[in-house]
């Protein structure tokens, strides 16, 4: 497979002057160090055999290269996508709610995944400053590639992209996952329940509930965002404890086929599948781009730190390995 995208377009400086008024305060975002990530939400469709998941839940687009890049061709660069869209609107031309960009090394088994604030204010080709989240809104998965690819410097062979709808439908395809939650919350709407600290199995529309409760955790996005990649690492672990059984690869590539609406050839599908199923725990790192709150136009919005974004990009796009958050 041939190296990804790499832009080296100019780094947009913090808004000035936009219309309302703008303030910072630093944030500090958890980095989670060479944790079992597994799989990003959307990844998962490609090993549920049979699973129930309907083609408007989830899609996966191949984005055109560039020509000249340095990176490594065992490296497949994945950006994975919760969409926002509610059951009728398009999974595609939503606004992103989860944003990881996963490198998976196809020789060593490392992987790592570099996660997006949905919020980060950026430059989005065509439409100025937004939120990155508007930019599958606005131009689909391939605009929302390259918005993502010009703040980490690495724009990926593939996005997929998945709804909430479809966590719910593939987790209930695979069975209960386990789940481990650092502090007990609840949901009025999503589970009034709640979920207690610790360990707990769950089904599709709790991890559902898991991944999309916001108000009731103390860092609301941040801590979304963290639970989201617990659901991710519950989800990779179940799928590890069927991968061995005969012909599952093949059928999930078959299901990906059937129940999603897969604009790549089925032998690609194929080697995607594997590369998932190889991911070794003990090599997977994870780091979340930084930033500060501020405020554009009475709207909450962060200020990504585009020099460390870069970095990331940069130690990361050969090996699928970064050394340090």
């Amino acid at each position: 497979m041939e190296g990804v995208r790499l832009r080296h377009g100019p780094v947009h400086p913090a808004p000035q002057g936009s219309g309302g008024v703008v303030t910072t305060r630093p944030v500090l975002v958890r980095s989670l160090r060479t944790a079992a990530l597994g799989v990003v939400l959307a990844l998962t469709m490609l090993l549920v055999p049979n699973s129930s998941v309907n083609p408007t839940d989830s899609a996966l687009v191949r984005v055109p290269r560039a020509e000249g890049v340095d990176l490594s061709p065992d490296v497949i660069w994945i950006l994975a996508l919760g969409s926002d869209a509610r059951p009728g609107q398009s999974v595609t031309r939503s606004r992103a709610d989860a944003i990881q960009l996963v490198g998976i090394n196809t020789r060593t088994g490392a992987a790592t995944s570099i996660g997006v604030p949905r919020d980060s204010w950026v430059g989005i080709p065509g439409h100025g400053n937004e939120k990155i989240t508007a930019a599958m809104y606005f131009g689909g998965p391939k605009l929302m590639a390259k918005a993502v690819g010009d703040l980490v410097g690495i724009e990926p062979d593939y996005v997929m992209v998945s709804s909430f709808w479809g966590l719910r439908h593939m987790v209930d395809a695979i069975g209960p996952i386990t789940i481990s939650s650092p502090v007990a919350f609840s949901d009025p709407h999503l589970r009034p329940q709640g979920f207690r600290k610790g360990r707990q199995q769950v089904g599709g529309m709790g991890a559902l509930a898991f991944s999309r409760t916001r108000k009731a955790l103390l860092r609301g996005d941040f801590d979304r965002s963290a639970n989201q990649q617990r659901t991710i690492r519950a989800i990779h672990a179940k799928i590890r404890a069927k991968q061995a059984k005969p012909g599952f690869i093949e059928k999930g590539v078959l299901a990906v086929l059937t129940n999603m609406d897969a604009q790549v050839p089925p032998a690609e599908l194929y080697r995607i599948a594997q590369a998932i199923t190889q991911v070794r725990p003990g090599r997977i790192t994870t780091c979340v781009v930084l930033g500060g709150i501020g405020n554009v136009g009475g709207a909450s919005v962060v200020f990504p730190n585009r020099s460390q974004a870069r970095r990331y990009g940069h130690d990361a796009r050969k090996d699928a390995t970064i050394r340090s958050c």
